[in-house]
């Protein structure tokens, strides 16, 4: 659909640089998309899950996801951190 609209240059400009749209249609594409996936987010998550917490902490063990271990294995020699 074609519209006229008036927007601010500098913040479309900003815009496209943080998005790496090659085009200014993409780049109000991209932010309009990523307003309603924020607000659908929001949305969701305003809702819970319906789990209480301590069901959750039993069921998940964060010190288990790769990235805490590959933080470990990147410390400095002699300064690892102590597994919790």
């Amino acid at each position: 659909m074609k519209m006229t609209m008036h927007i601010d240059e500098d913040v479309l400009d900003e815009v496209m640089k943080i998005t790496g749209a090659p085009s200014k249609t993409k780049a109000v594409a991209m932010a309009l998309n990523e307003m309603a996936r924020k607000s659908k987010l929001k949305e969701i998550l305003s809702k819970g899950s319906g789990v209480p917490a301590s069901q959750l902490d039993k069921a998940y063990d964060p010190k288990s996801l790769a990235v805490y271990r590959i933080a470990e294995d990147q410390a400095p020699h002699g300064k690892r951190r102590p597994r919790r």
